[in-house]
C-alpha cells in the first residue's frame, strides 16, 4: 500500500512539474491512462487516483472520451468579448473551429425578446444560428446568436464554420463600435453537457448585445463557455457620444 500511494504522489509531482516547466502548456493533453500505466507500470486505478487529485488541486480538467488536459490558470489570459472568439483562440496559441448546428430565419413575433433587443418590428427578419465553438477541435463553448435582418440582409453560412466577425468587418465592411453585456453562471442542460462534455461543471453564460457606429444593434448572442478549459475575462468597448 505504502509503495501504491508514493507512486501515484510521484505522478502527480512530474505532471506538475511538467506544466511548472511549461513542457505541458495550458489546455495541452497530457498522456492517456493507458501510456501512464504503462510508463509507472501501476494500475489504472492507481492512475485514476493521481488525475482525480489533479483535477481536484485546479491542474487539469478531464474530458470524457478524449483525455486529461492542462488547465488554464487564472491570470494566464485576457479575453475581450468585443474581439470573438476566434481572436481569443490565438491568443492562446489554439487553432479556433466552429461548427453549424442550426440556422433559421425567424420573424420578430417568433422570438421577440430577441426583436427587442435589436430593436426590430414583428415583421422583421432575424438571422438565428447556434454554434459548436472550439480550441484545437476540442469543444470550449456554445453560442446562440441573433442577427439584425435589416443590418445583415443575407449571410453566406461558410463564413459561420470560421470567424463571423472576420466576415462582419472584412466582407460586409460594417464597423462594429460597441457592446453591452452581462456574465452570469449556470448549469448546463442535458444537450450543451453532451456537446460541451461536460458533466457536472457549471458554464460561464455571457449574454450581449453588439452595436454598429450607426448606433443600430446588430446581434444578440448568448454564449456559454466551460470555465475550467480557460479563465475568462470581460472587457468593454466604452461608447463615445
Amino acid at each position: 500500500m505504502e509503495r501504491k500511494q508514493s507512486v501515484y504522489k510521484q505522478i502527480e509531482q512530474d505532471i506538475i512539474a511538467s506544466i511548472a516547466g511549461k513542457e505541458l502548456k495550458p489546455n495541452d493533453q497530457i498522456m492517456t491512462e493507458e501510456q501512464l500505466c504503462k510508463k509507472y507500470s501501476v494500475s489504472r486505478t492507481t492512475i485514476n487516483r493521481a488525475l482525480s487529485n489533479l483535477v481536484n488541486a485546479g491542474y487539469i480538467y478531464r474530458v470524457p472520451g478524449k483525455g486529461s488536459f492542462v488547465r488554464v490558470p487564472k491570470g494566464a489570459t485576457k479575453f475581450n468579448t468585443a474581439s470573438g472568439f476566434s481572436e481569443d483562440m490565438i491568443s492562446l496559441g489554439l487553432k479556433p473551429g466552429a461548427k453549424l448546428l442550426e440556422y433559421l430565419v425567424k420573424r420578430g413575433r417568433d422570438v421577440p425578446d430577441a426583436a427587442r433587443k435589436l430593436q426590430l418590428g414583428e415583421d422583421d427578419l432575424i438571422h438565428y444560428f447556434v454554434r459548436l465553438r472550439t480550441g484545437n477541435d476540442l469543444p470550449m463553448a456554445i453560442s446562440y446568436t441573433y442577427i439584425s435582418g435589416k443590418c445583415v440582409p443575407a449571410i453566406d453560412l461558410s463564413c459561420l464554420e470560421k470567424s463571423f466577425y472576420d466576415y462582419i468587418d472584412n466582407i460586409l465592411g460594417l464597423v462594429r463600435s460597441y457592446l453591452d453585456g452581462e456574465m452570469t453562471a449556470c448549469m448546463p442542460t442535458k444537450e450543451q453537457a453532451e456537446l460541451l462534455a461536460v458533466e457536472n461543471e457549471a458554464l460561464l453564460c455571457n449574454t450581449h448585445v453588439s452595436y454598429l457606429e450607426t448606433g443600430e444593434p446588430f446581434e444578440y448572442i448568448h454564449t456559454y463557455y466551460v470555465g475550467s478549459r480557460y479563465s475568462y475575462y470581460y472587457t468593454d468597448w466604452t461608447r463615445r457620444d
